[in-house]
């Protein structure tokens, strides 16, 4: 198998089974119906967002922090978030009391068997449809349109041959096995906006994200983008020099 023909399989495996999806599925149909009963009109929406809507989510073996983010949106305004925080949990511990449980603001996490939850608890503007507001820590708000950047990026995929949801996958896969050097949002939000002008392969288009990343200021995650860089740029010897074996060993050194 090639370099191209390794990355390309792996980037067609980085995503969730038949299996898992129908397991969240399920975990969802359950939620929303656990959320009503609870709350009943103390809420007016809750929905799904995130990369687990925009094909970019991984499955948990290759990275443990995939989760699924789900929205809460309240009724009532008037409190701080850490109000509605609490409400969330108090639901948590009445319904998944053997499950983990845990906050990470601005979330209620909740770790199942299958999958990590992440409940945003959000209330609606009254003047800018589709945007919410949501915690920024435990007393104040920041807006957002949850799926505003689902566009951009289905966009960017349609007009560069369905190459750019599968790059991110891979380097996604590649930023859980290095230890997070990236928060895993803006790692994504910062792909889509590249331009990938001169690329025409998974092969090509993967290694220009690595091309265009700076080495960040933390000397530990420096170390793994350099290393990244230095995988690359031996794969690159090995193809100019025609060792196509070589070169996908070397490959396989950042994306196993």
């Amino acid at each position: 198998m090639s370099v191209l023909g390794h990355l390309t399989t792996r980037a067609s495996q980085a995503v969730l089974s038949d299996t898992e999806k129908a397991s969240i599925a399920k975990s969802i149909t359950t939620l929303q119906s656990r959320l009503n009963s609870y709350f009943g009109s103390n809420i007016t929406a809750q929905f799904q967002f995130g990369s687990s809507t925009r094909g970019t989510i991984l499955p948990r073996a290759m990275d443990a922090h995939s989760d699924i983010d789900y929205m809460v949106v309240f009724s009532q305004g008037g409190y701080t978030p850490q109000t509605y925080l609490d409400r969330l949990r108090k639901f948590v511990e009445k319904y998944y009391a053997t499950s983990e449980i845990s906050q990470s603001n601005p979330t209620i996490v909740l770790n199942l068997n299958h999958i990590r939850f992440e409940l945003v608890p959000a209330l609606a503007s009254a003047w800018i449809p589709g945007q919410y507001q949501i915690p920024n820590g435990p007393s104040q708000w920041q807006d957002t349109n949850p799926n505003d950047f689902n566009g951009k990026l289905t966009a960017k995929n349609n007009a560069h041959k369905s190459l750019i949801k599968p790059t991110i996958r891979l380097a996604k896969y590649w930023n859980a096995k290095a230890g997070y050097v990236y928060d895993s949002y803006g790692f994504e939000k910062w792909i889509v906006d590249l331009s990938f002008w001169g690329c025409s392969n998974q092969t090509e288009y993967l290694f220009h994200v690595f091309d265009k990343l700076g080495l960040p200021s933390q000397q530990g995650h420096a170390q793994k983008v350099q290393r990244a860089k230095s995988i690359i740029d031996q794969v690159r010897t090995y193809e100019r020099d025609n060792m196509p074996a070589n070169a996908e060993a070397e490959v396989k050194k950042l994306i196993p």
